[in-house]
């Protein structure tokens, strides 16, 4: 199975989600790290909707100006535009695999799609 995990090598949550992920047999990780390579603003809204989860669910708002800058209120497509522009809004880890996409906090819920 091949897992496709967004990371940010600075996050406590998202090391942990990648050594599960590199820990279980058989899983074939691509690691992409989306502050330096951002999914592109249609990938991104695929995978919360794969997710089963809005844009705004997505958001990152701890060390981030999003509530600053309205964005926890703002519309789908705002909140993407913004993601786009600037993926430090991008909540981490994401992980998708054949079984589906999770935003990965707490750490375990990559188990789901394993």
């Amino acid at each position: 199975m091949k897992a496709t995990i967004w990371h940010n090598p600075k996050c406590s949550k998202s090391r942990a989600t990648l050594a599960i992920l590199q820990e279980r047999e058989g899983v074939e990780v691509e690691v992409v790290e989306y502050l330096k390579n951002p999914p592109a603003r249609e990938k991104l809204a695929r995978l919360y909707a794969d997710a089963g989860m809005s844009p705004a669910e997505g958001l990152r708002l701890s060390g981030t100006d999003a509530k600053e800058r309205g964005l926890p209120d703002a519309d789908a497509d705002t909140i993407l535009d913004a993601m786009t522009a600037d993926p430090k809004l991008i909540e981490r880890p994401l992980v998708e695999t054949e079984k589906g996409v999770r935003l990965c906090r707490p750490v375990e819920k990559v188990e789901e799609i394993l």
